[in-house]
This record gives C-alpha cells, sequence and structure tokens, in this order.
C-alpha cells in the first residue's frame, strides 16, 4: 500500500483555557452602585430632615403658612407670602433680562461668531458663573444702585409711572436692584446649556434650510431653534433654579422688607434671603421650625424645577454635537 493514501491522524484540539475571572469587577460594580444611591438617598435625608424640622410650624399654622403675609416673631405669628412672592417675582425680572441676552450670546457663539473667537468668548460667559455673589453683591451697591438711580430708572418711570409696576420712592435697594442682579448671576448658566443644545442640533437641519434658499438668520429661526426649544427651555428653567437659591447678592441689594408690593422700585424680600437673615436671631423653637418651613418651600420649588430642566435638556442635547459646520 502506496505510503501517501496512509490516513493521517486528527490534529488534537487545543486545550480549552479557563476564563479567568476578576474578582474586583463586582467589589468595583458595587461601591459605584452605592456611591451612585447615596446622592438620592442624601435628597431624601434633606427632605425628611427639613420636614421634620418644619413640623411645629406646619401644625401650627397649616396650609395658611403659604398666603398669609404676617410675620411677627413677638406674638409668634407667622406666614411666608412676601418670602413667596418676592422670590418668585425677583426671578421673573432675572429671567426677563437674562434670556434675551444668553439666547443671544449662544445662537451668536454657535452660529455666526468666526471659529477663532468662539472658545475666547464662550469661556468668558461661563467665567461668571465662579464670581462669588458676595463680590457680585459689592459690585451691585456701588455700581448698579447708581446707574439704576441716575440712568435706568427715571426714563423708566417716565414711561411706564402711570402704572402700578413702576411707582412710588426709588430709594435704591429694591426689587428691580434684585432682579437685575440676579439676571447677570444666571446669564453664564442659561448661555452655557443653550450653546450646547444648539451645537446638539444635527447638520443637516441647517443644511435643508440653507438648501432651500433660507438666509442665515432664517435657517436659525426656523431651523435650528424650534429643533431645540425643549432643551432651550429646560436651560431657561435651570436659570430659574439658580436665581430661586441665590441668597447673599440678593439679601444685599432687594432691601429685605417683609411686605407685598406690585412696584419693582419697591423694597422685597426672598426666602433665601429671610433665612439668612433671621436665623441666628430665631430664639424660639415655632420661630425656627417657621424658617425652616421656609426653606422647605424653597427646596421643594428648586427640585421640581431642576428636575424638569434637566429632563427637557436631555431630550435634546442627548446626542453628538453636531455645530455648525455648514455654515
Amino acid at each position: 500500500m502506496d505510503s501517501a493514501e496512509t490516513p493521517t491522524a486528527p490534529t488534537p484540539p487545543p486545550p480549552i483555557r479557563k476564563r479567568r475571572v476578576n474578582r474586583g469587577d463586582p467589589v468595583y460594580r458595587w461601591i459605584l452602585t452605592a456611591m451612585a444611591l447615596c446622592l438620592p438617598l442624601l435628597l431624601v435625608t434633606v427632605a425628611g430632615e427639613l420636614t421634620a424640622s418644619a413640623m411645629p410650624a406646619i401644625k401650627r399654622f397649616g396650609p395658611s403658612f403659604v398666603w398669609k403675609s404676617t410675620w411677627d416673631p413677638v406674638a409668634e405669628v407667622y406666614g411666608a407670602a412676601p418670602m413667596i412672592f418676592g422670590t418668585l417675582l425677583s426671578s421673573l425680572i432675572a429671567l426677563l433680562i437674562a434670556v434675551p441676552l444668553s439666547l443671544g450670546v449662544a445662537i451668536f457663539l454657535t452660529e455666526f461668531a468666526p471659529k477663532r473667537v468662539r472658545t475666547p468668548i464662550a469661556f468668558i460667559v461661563e467665567l461668571l458663573a465662579a464670581v462669588p455673589s458676595v463680590v457680585y453683591g459689592v459690585w451691585g451697591i456701588f455700581v448698579l444702585i447708581p446707574f439704576l438711580r441716575q440712568v435706568a430708572v427715571p426714563p423708566l418711570r417716565a414711561l411706564l409711572g402711570w402704572t402700578p409696576f413702576v411707582s412710588g420712592v426709588f430709594y435704591g435697594n429694591s426689587m428691580l436692584a434684585g432682579g437685575v442682579i440676579l439676571a447677570v448671576m444666571v446669564v453664564p448658566y442659561i448661555a452655557a446649556v443653550s450653546r450646547d443644545v444648539l451645537l446638539a442640533v444635527p447638520a443637516n437641519q441647517r443644511e435643508a434650510a440653507l438648501g432651500l434658499g433660507a438666509t442665515r438668520w432664517e435657517t436659525v429661526w426656523t431651523a435650528v431653534l424650534p429643533y431645540g426649544r425643549a432643551g432651550i427651555i429646560g436651560a431657561i428653567m435651570l436659570g430659574l433654579g439658580r436665581a430661586l437659591g441665590e441668597t447673599m447678592a440678593v439679601t444685599m441689594l432687594i432691601g429685605n422688607r417683609h411686605d407685598i408690593s406690585l412696584s419693582v422700585l419697591q423694597p422685597g424680600y426672598t426666602m433665601a434671603a429671610a433665612i439668612a437673615n433671621e436665623f441666628t436671631e430665631a430664639t424660639t423653637n415655632l420661630y425656627q421650625s417657621a424658617l425652616v418651613e421656609v426653606g422647605l418651600i424653597l427646596f421643594i420649588i428648586t427640585v421640581i424645577v431642576n428636575a424638569m430642566a434637566r429632563l427637557l435638556v436631555w431630550r435634546v442635547a442627548r446626542g453628538t454635537a453636531a455645530g455648525s459646520k455648514a455654515l
């Protein structure tokens, strides 16, 4: 028999190697899970502590604490309506000023600015968020209030003095001053998030509008802004959450008067300013409990606003940033 026809023995399969198990992976996973759970647990803990500390005031005054205006530590009668009103009004003034300015900055940086100046301008705008609030307060006292008194308020009163919103004598520290300083402080937050949202708009949105003959501004107005509307609203709500909780700068400029007035030229009060001013003076348990309840209301409002804002921003900006390459 020919040796060429001799069958060859089959090659044995390679030995199966057991997969090495890294025992550190489960430990690492459990550690990360525990650290991630600490954040919501911390939020729940803060809410529980605030609720427990505010319970005496909640039982004493009930829901009427929200709409009553009397704040008398001597008689131990408390109502937070002027603080809630002042917080909402000053934040509204801030948004009326900051939103157009912030959107203008974001649109300019993403759609019109030359590439060589986009990064420096964005850095300068975001740097405003790093300035301490007490510095803004000092700047407001020595620069903003004199500017409002001499330059801004006289023509404003001449134009709108017949309305209840611009009535009364303007002394300086007022709801308007507090709203303007809040606007300066929230501009970097709204501008930065709005810029990220606009960068996340796909380039084909711009290319389609340009291909149909739209101008650059028409492209922004009809294609870019509608696509990122939810994210921009989320950015505005993030700025609102920042304005609601600001303390030091507003305390230095708003006047700290426990009263409700429709005029933005009159002093007002905010929940954060009341806590900062009066907590060290609270000598009774009910007084402390009332201030804690004010903090609980502020906590609930800010958590709701920020949660809604995060959901809106995530809805639009969860993709990869597309930039403005078509332009």
